[in-house]
């Protein structure tokens, strides 16, 4: 299936250089991944394995919160490009996704990884409720891959556009975790960063987590929907 073949494969990994450079350089990223993402849902196609190498290098907006401040002269240029690109509803999304937008290396990946190896972890139903562009996904051993199904949710929409457009086999849902609607004890493994803010999360299903704080709301949800012997791999705030 060609779209399945366009997928990065975890043979190409996560390039050790994810992340670097400076606000300018991720400003500019950002804003070549933002046009690559549309380009490709105008013209239908899978991107190229050039655009998939730009793709992975969005950072989202949390380190450049000047940008959506009309005051910040530094970055009106940046600004005025990116209003120019987005919808009034994408800019709206992509201003409020940076009270938890972040971002996690390639060595806390891979120390994850060996972690949920050592556990045993060989196969299974794996989620990311925080998927962000899928950086969990593309740093997955090739073998683990393989053997899984994929599933990620993410609440901005843009960010949402890139995971599907990088990783076309896993199942990547734009939503927030607590509209998620998920059968109790589905998956095999939790694993990824969420959100370390602490406003509280209230759901439609009034879980008995239903009022946590994100952070804790995104541990509990997450072992709500493990199986009997599943396993959170996360990072943590403490």
């Amino acid at each position: 299936h060609s779209q399945d073949a366009a997928a990065p494969t975890a043979d190409e990994g996560l390039a050790d250089d994810l992340g670097k450079g400076g606000l300018a350089r991720k400003a500019r990223d950002n804003l070549a991944a933002i046009r690559i993402v549309q380009a490709l849902a105008v013209e239908n196609r899978v991107a190229t394995p050039e655009e998939r190498k730009q793709l992975t290098r969005y950072v989202g907006w949390g380190a450049l919160k000047g940008v959506f401040d009309p005051a910040n002269a530094q970055w009106a240029k940046v600004r005025t490009e990116l209003q120019g690109l987005l919808s009034d509803a994408q800019w709206r999304a992509a201003r409020a996704s940076v009270l938890n937008a972040h971002y996690t290396s390639k060595p806390v990946i891979d120390g994850m990884y060996a972690g949920l190896a050592r556990l045993g972890v060989t196969r299974g139903r794996i989620l990311e409720p925080a998927v962000g562009i899928g950086h969990f996904f593309g740093g997955m051993p090739t073998k683990l891959r393989n053997a899984s199904e994929l599933f990620g949710i993410e609440l901005d929409p843009l960010t949402q556009q890139i995971a599907a457009a990088l990783y076309p086999k896993a199942k990547i849902r734009q939503s927030g975790f607590q509209d998620a609607a998920i059968p109790g004890e589905f998956f095999d493994v939790a694993v990824g960063n969420p959100p370390f803010g602490s406003e509280p999360i209230v759901d439609a299903e009034r879980s008995p987590y239903s009022g946590f704080s994100i952070h804790n709301y995104f541990f509990a949800k997450s072992i709500d929907k493990l199986r009997p012997g599943g396993v959170l791999m996360m990072v943590v705030s403490h």
